[in-house]
């Protein structure tokens, strides 16, 4: 028989019991889903990750206040007091170094008529923006007079303007910090930032501002961003940065850092070398259900061969090969493990749609994924239909024409 005839005898037999066919079909449809939507946002929540890191600025350093510990700051009482406005100035000079922007925060209570909310308020300058990649939507950003002079002005975040019901036209409005009242110049364009740490949430006044009336730390700063001209000057700047800081801070050879230089490439490489390891875990914990699915399709195929014992009798009776009857039950069971495979793949691509949507990243769409659920259901088909295929191929005409 062709193959296309076998196919068609196939679909006629599912047809028949369309009850038992859909449960068995049922483990091989969950398991691709699940592989297919665990892949997806993976890759979802990978690139959602990716775009975020790179939101934060273009080739960035962050020179962090405190020591470093595996590559992470450690906090502690005291540690703002080690970078100071002069260490700004001087990694300015670096050869690579773009722009910087110390920075020092506080967090305060912020009230703009009926409305109010706790955000952070971070002390810049003017190249803050330049650093860390923001844009304006309504207003200018702090100038130079702002900064020297410690004017009483903010750019608010996007997230927080919503919060304090702020819109293009209150440019030039006040609002209070923490009783302050600062005038709004500025308000930025959103990030569409959807992590804990959300950098549209946050208020910028000049450095000079928040040290005077929030932190009083002298000339100390808890940050300083750097923008690198180029991104492959980005390891030579962050040693360069390394070895003047150590030199500024009398900080002798094989001594703890009081500093950390943090490279946005590195948390980039890791957080997706993270989330791929993730996703590999789950989408193997996921194909246990193809298995149990291709057991299902084992298990129907050894019932219908008893079922039909009388009907591979009769062929063989008339002429059938072994080969014939391998293939007819053979091509059975790949009918099964596809068309639930194929269900599978679309229950799984929308099962990850809805969820980037509901977390907020972009639905990401691999075609690689389509290829690997559609082979891994041939597979599954091959290997748990062989067997039965097997039982009814060797079944003796005879003994089978006498079975009741």
């Amino acid at each position: 028989m062709r193959i296309f005839e076998l196919v068609g005898l196939a679909v006629s037999r599912l047809g028949t019991s369309r009850l038992r066919s859909t449960l068995t079909m049922l483990g091989i449809i969950i398991g691709v889903a699940s592989v297919v939507a665990l892949v997806s946002v993976g890759q979802g929540a990978s690139s959602g990750i990716t775009n975020q890191i790179n939101s934060l600025g273009t080739n960035l350093l962050t020179v962090n206040a405190g020591a470093s510990f595996t590559g992470f700051t450690r906090g502690a009482a005291g540690s703002a007091t080690t970078l100071t406005s002069d260490d700004a100035g001087a990694i300015a000079q670096i050869s690579g170094v773009a722009a910087i922007a110390p920075e020092e925060s506080a967090s305060e209570f912020v009230v703009h008529g009926d409305k109010n909310t706790t955000t952070t308020i971070v002390g810049t300058t003017q190249a803050y923006p330049t650093v860390r990649a923001y844009q304006i939507w309504q207003g200018e950003f702090l100038s130079d007079t702002s900064v020297e002079q410690s004017l009483r002005v903010a750019v608010v975040g996007s997230s927080t303007a919503d919060d304090l019901g702020l819109t293009a036209s209150s440019i030039g409005s006040q609002i209070k910090i923490n009783g302050i009242p600062f005038t709004v110049v500025g308000i930025l364009q959103s990030k569409g930032s959807t992590s804990a740490a959300n950098s549209d949430d946050q208020i910028l006044i000049p450095i000079s501002t928040v040290r005077r009336y929030f932190t009083g730390t002298g000339d100390s700063v808890r940050s300083i961003g750097v923008s690198v001209a180029t991104a492959d000057q980005m390891s030579t700047v962050q040693s360069e940065i390394t070895t003047l800081l150590e030199q500024r801070h009398n900080i002798a050879a094989g001594a703890s850092d009081d500093f950390s230089v943090a490279d946005q490439t590195q948390l980039l490489s890791t957080a997706t070398s993270v989330y791929s390891l993730l996703t590999i875990l789950l989408a193997g914990v996921a194909s246990i259900s193809l298995v149990v699915g291709g057991i299902g399709i084992m298990n129907i195929m050894l019932v219908s061969v008893r079922e039909r014992t009388r009907e591979i009798g009769i062929r063989k009776a008339i002429g059938a090969h072994n080969r014939d009857i391998l293939t007819q039950f053979l091509v059975e069971a790949l009918v099964l493990s596809l068309l639930g495979g194929f269900i599978g793949i679309v229950v799984g691509l929308i099962a990850s749609a809805v969820i980037a949507a509901v977390a907020g990243w972009g639905f990401t769409f691999d075609p690689l994924i389509l290829v690997v659920a559609t082979v891994f259901s041939l597979i599954v088909g091959v290997v748990f239909g062989v067997w039965p295929a097997r039982q009814a191929a060797r079944l003796d005409p005879i003994a089978a024409l006498r079975f009741e």
